[in-house]
């Protein structure tokens, strides 16, 4: 087989009809069908969700053709939804885990593969590799494809239809103070980025004071508009528009499989991921009054250490990845986990990303404390103090990876942009830590030909110039 499939930061993903094709997908749910039969949980059924992508219902049917074939249930949504509605389906079901046809926010060509296994968050590194050591050999050696057609499986049961999405929202009310949402009238306008969380938000808030004004809200695979369905400020130049046209109270966006939140102030100013992670956590610690670990990458922000020290709480650093950050989660019992994407778990719900119930906790903050998006930011630097951040996108020839690796390997900066350097760390990229309490990371993406360059300082003035010593270090200048 030509495409070599390999499991990034969050499963397989590939482009379109070029590797990501029927047959592949089929043998990626082939190995997962092995390896769960390995476990003894074969008998407890696998949940299959989907999002708006090209053909993703097809490539979710033909999983769940594989799992019926192997004698598994295929539990199989019978509409698109978010990674974290298939993911709470796991725990409905009690199920061995779940499969979702998605890419995320890759651009539209590219689709995906995410596996869960039953405590319904990321695959971590060694049950992945065990996934993996059964798609080498297949690829190597081939390997028998067992399948039960679609109508037949769900004639005979082996193949159910579920409605994932009516538990979900049962769960999300029990989490959430929706009534006082309600209640606020708020103007909000949420860009559902064509993407699996449409119709979330209005639904869930329906029947109050508060207006959700909900763009982008139609199936369209090619993701108009957009560089791609990632909820960050390139891509959000409509929701800015549509805050100004509307005199909204805040903006929010979710990325294709609504697992991220992006967040905007009234003004529509974007506010970056890593204050939304302070907030979200000062959410927790102020307005919740809940206390507990805290788990966040290496591309988070250090916002949350200062957080954390003034309620006395302990903080635990992972890679880039919620493989690495859910696990962790669950480890430590975790009140919050997130990383630089927009990505945030909670506990009480699930080690998984939930860009929905993340919006809606900042909703009912802005609610509780009165406070315009504005004001919050304000409000959590009033008590860390202003911090910093921004990152660079830079596609390079698979070639020049080598290299790059070497110079970075190599690189032992005094400073950077006149901030000294007092720490160096190589695991899950290379990172310095500066004298400011900032850093610079310079790290490959997981699943795209990608070098993303990272700062967070506590000084305005030097982010670009950190971001462009970063690029240098890489010898990408």
């Amino acid at each position: 087989m030509a495409t070599q499939i390999k499991f990034g930061t969050d499963g397989w993903r590939g482009i379109i009809a070029e590797d990501y094709t029927f047959d592949n997908v089929r043998l990626c749910a082939q190995a997962v069908a092995e390896y769960v039969k390995s476990t003894g949980m074969a008998g407890r059924g696998m949940v299959i969700g989907y999002d708006t992508r090209f053909q993703s219902e097809s490539f979710a049917a033909a999983v769940a053709e594989v799992f019926a074939g192997n004698g598994i249930v295929a539990y199989l949504s019978d509409r698109t939804i978010p990674t974290p509605t298939t993911s709470f389906a796991i725990l409905t079901h009690k199920a061995a885990g779940g499969i979702i046809i998605t890419a995320s926010h890759n651009p539209g060509i590219w689709n995906g593969f995410k596996y869960r296994p039953e405590y319904a968050g990321a695959a971590s590194p060694e049950i992945t590799a065990k996934v993996e050591a059964y798609l080498e050999d297949a690829q190597t050696k081939g390997i028998e494809i067992k399948r039960v057609p679609l109508e037949q499986g769900l004639a005979q049961g082996s193949i159910v239809m579920i409605d994932a999405v009516t538990p979900y929202l049962k769960q999300v009310a029990s989490l959430v103070d929706l009534q006082a949402i309600k209640d606020a009238g708020l103007n909000v306008v949420v860009d559902a980025m064509f993407g699996a969380g449409i119709g979330y938000f209005p639904t869930l808030l329906a029947g109050g004071k508060t207006r959700i004004i909900e763009i982008n809200n139609v199936r369209n695979p090619l993701f108009p508009g957009m560089h791609n369905p990632e909820p960050i400020e390139r891509n959000l130049t409509a929701l800015q528009r549509a805050i100004a046209e509307h005199h909204a109270d805040a903006g929010l966006a979710n990325d294709g499989d609504a697992d991220r939140v992006g967040f905007m102030d009234e003004n529509g100013v974007f506010i970056n991921q890593l204050q939304v992670y302070a907030l979200l956590l000062l959410y927790l610690l102020e307005v919740c009054k809940r206390r507990g670990p805290v788990v966040k990458t290496i591309t988070t922000t250090v916002m949350a250490d200062k957080l954390a020290k003034l309620y006395g709480l302990p903080v635990y650093e992972t890679q880039v990845g919620f493989k690495f950050v859910g696990p962790k989660m669950l480890a430590v019992d975790a009140l919050f986990g997130g990383e630089e994407s927009g990505g945030f778990a909670f506990q009480g719900h699930l080690p998984e990303r939930d860009g929905i119930v993340a919006g809606l906790f900042l909703l009912d903050m802005m609610v509780k404390l009165g406070k315009k998006p504005s004001e919050l930011v304000t409000h959590l630097y009033d008590q860390v103090g202003g911090h910093y951040y921004d990152r660079l996108d830079i596609t390079f020839p698979a070639e020049q990876r080598v290299k790059v690796v070497s110079r970075m390997e190599q690189a032992r900066p005094a400073e950077v942009a006149g901030i000294k350097v007092i720490g160096r760390d190589t695991e899950g990229g290379f990172k310095f830590n500066m004298e400011d309490g900032g850093w610079l990371l310079v790290r490959f993406s997981g699943t795209e030909p990608i070098i993303r360059v990272y700062t967070e300082t506590t000084h305005l003035d030097k982010v670009q110039d950190i971001l462009q010593a970063g690029k240098r270090l890489a010898g990408l200048a």
